[in-house]
């Protein structure tokens, strides 16, 4: 009796141990929780400078043209076509003698005249006593006085016609109203010149500092102003001023900056536009008057603007959208208010914070409220995050 009560107890045993371990290997194997994996960085703040690009036109800072102002035979050439000439500095000479034959003629008269007037003078200094006395008569002294003035007046006559001839013999020594870069001759040695013929002879280019006219349009003029930014007009208030660089034929940078110094009080109702002048220097001449470039005018410069990175942004019809981590590892679907582009940045006006993540790779496989795993770009990619 207590045997079999062993046995029935023993099978019962093996039954129940039998059960559990098949329960156990045809049990339901648990689902792995999968979370995306997203690469993320934070919001951040920068000072951001907003440039504008437009077509310029190189000008010299000053462009004369010599003339001649006497009519006569071009004598001598005194420079070397292309070089740098100073102020005063003696370029060309016409034939100076019928304008000397000229002056000395006006000296002589003046000699003349002077004399005249010195005799009269004297003549008039005898015969006022003598009508004091009752000597002379009236009629001899009004006659004195006459003669007097008269030789006067041709004296004041003489010397500016002698002044007159002085300064036409001088126009004979043609001579470099500024200091510059000389032209070629445009006349040759022997030819007729003067107003009434040909009257340019050469032109001085003054290039150490040039200028560039560019065109703004109307609505780069309204931005400006929100930003309280007045083109040509220097503001002590702003710690910036809206400065140039230009590009070379060669896509080169310039190394000078320029600052806007001049911009048109209107718009050209034809274009839409208003011309902007800016100056800056140019002490190798690299810069030649007539030369086209293109122009980068720094416009505005954004303090504390909160940018995010080109990739992190999702933009359809209804707007452009991001996706924001939040601290407990969820993910918010956030519409934002674009502003400018910066390289491979775009500034945000309205929708993110400082600090806050935002995805920035992985966003695809993404929907609000969805729980992820996070990487931080900077850690994932460095090379890619430093730049």
């Amino acid at each position: 009796m207590n045997l079999k009560k062993k046995l029935i107890v023993s099978v019962c045993i093996v039954a129940a141990a039998t059960i559990a371990l098949t329960a156990w290997l045809l049990r339901p194997e648990e689902e792995d929780v999968f979370y995306p994996t997203v690469s993320v960085v934070p919001v951040t703040t920068q000072n951001v400078e907003i440039y504008g690009e437009y077509v310029g036109r190189i000008r010299a800072q000053q462009f004369v043209e010599v003339r001649a102002r006497v009519e006569g035979y071009l004598e001598k050439m005194l420079f070397a076509e292309g070089t740098y000439v100073h102020k005063n500095q003696v370029l060309f000479i016409i034939d100076p003698r019928i304008y000397k034959a000229k002056a000395d003629k006006a000296a002589a008269k003046l000699k003349k005249d002077e004399a005249l007037a010195l005799k009269a003078k004297r003549d008039l200094e005898r015969i006022r006593p003598l009508h004091d006395q009752n000597a002379a008569s009236q009629l001899d002294l009004d006659n004195a006085i006459a003669t007097y003035e008269s030789a006067a007046a041709s004296v004041s006559m003489s010397k500016a016609d002698l002044m007159q001839a002085d300064m036409e013999l001088s126009y004979t020594t043609v001579r470099s109203p500024i200091s510059g870069h000389v032209s070629e001759r445009h006349v040759d040695i022997g030819t007729l010149v003067g107003p009434g013929a040909q009257s340019l002879l050469a032109t001085v280019v003054k290039s150490d500092t040039v200028r560039v006219d560019f065109s703004m349009t109307a609505l780069d003029y309204l931005r400006s102003k929100e930003r309280n930014v007045n083109l040509g007009h220097k503001d002590s208030t702003r710690s910036w001023d809206p400065y140039i660089t230009v590009t070379l034929a060669d896509n080169s940078i310039y190394p000078e900056r320029g600052l806007v110094d001049f911009a048109e009080p209107q718009v050209d109702p034809k274009t839409g536009t208003f011309s902007v002048r800016a100056e800056l220097a140019n002490p190798d001449h690299v810069l030649l008057p007539g030369q086209f470039t293109k122009v980068k005018l720094l416009l505005d410069v954004r303090e504390d603007a909160i940018v995010v990175p080109d990739r992190a942004l999702v933009i359809e019809k209804g707007g452009a959208y991001v996706f924001v981590v939040r601290p407990n590892g969820r993910v918010e679907k956030r519409f934002i208010e674009l502003g400018p582009e910066i390289g491979n940045n775009t500034v945000v006006e309205r929708g993110l914070v400082t600090g806050e993540r935002v995805v920035v790779e992985g966003y695809h496989k993404l929907t609000p409220g969805m729980e992820v795993t996070v990487v931080d770009a900077s850690e994932a990619y460095p090379d890619k995050a430093q730049k």
